[in-house]
């Protein structure tokens, strides 16, 4: 239990002090550099308590892809840093606006909660058995089952959100000749197909 306590604390303490470096941190390659650090320790902490899939998704998904893919685009990005502090500097009255009115949502919606009666004796009381059931196999009869529409309007969401992002970066460029599909298929035959009639032991 002892162990289980000091590897909570050692997740946590990591966890937070990267997610502060992710903001604090000037060059953008070692903010996504704490922020997959971040992710690991998030797994860890879901680790601890019997999650072991949403830990395995989390690495898989966001280190192994999003992290990644915000690394190499930051890498590949021209990005002049004196000129990226100067912005900042600029828009500093507005992120202090912003950051002082979240501050104060927050401290509003803490203020306000309180917990519901009888409460601490449902914390208090045992937890059921899972009748052999796996951590995945339950998430998968919940996701499938109960919430199987939520589930495919988030694909649709993503999927949507996917075709946007393609459409704002599409750019037209001098020089570069683009496959039209309907061109190709419209074209007549007399444009694609030349018959011609070769004399006996003759060439073209």
């Amino acid at each position: 239990m002892i162990v289980h306590a000091l590897a909570f604390y050692l997740f946590s303490i990591v966890m937070i002090a990267s997610a502060v470096m992710v903001i604090l941190s000037r060059n953008p390659v070692h903010s996504v550099l704490f922020l997959i650090l971040c992710f690991f320790n998030a797994a860890g902490l879901f680790l601890l308590i019997g999650a072991e899939f949403v830990a395995m998704i989390l690495v898989i998904v966001y280190v192994g892809a999003v992290a990644v893919l915000f690394l190499f685009v930051v890498m590949m990005l021209d990005i002049d840093f004196a000129e990226l502090r100067g912005q900042v500097m600029n828009h500093l009255p507005v992120g202090l606006l912003v950051g002082v009115i979240l501050i104060a949502e927050l401290l509003v919606a803490f203020g306000a909660w309180s917990s519901a009666p009888g409460a601490s004796g449902i914390a208090l009381a045992p937890v059921p058995t899972a009748e052999g059931v796996s951590n995945t196999e339950a998430l998968g009869r919940i996701i499938y089952t109960d919430f199987v529409y939520l589930f495919q309007a988030a694909g649709i969401v993503l999927l949507i959100a996917m075709i946007g992002a393609i459409v704002l970066t599409l750019r037209s460029r001098v020089g570069v000749r683009r496959q039209s599909v309907a061109r190709q298929v419209s074209r007549p035959r007399e444009e694609v197909v030349a018959v011609r009639k070769v004399p006996t032991r003759g060439g073209v």
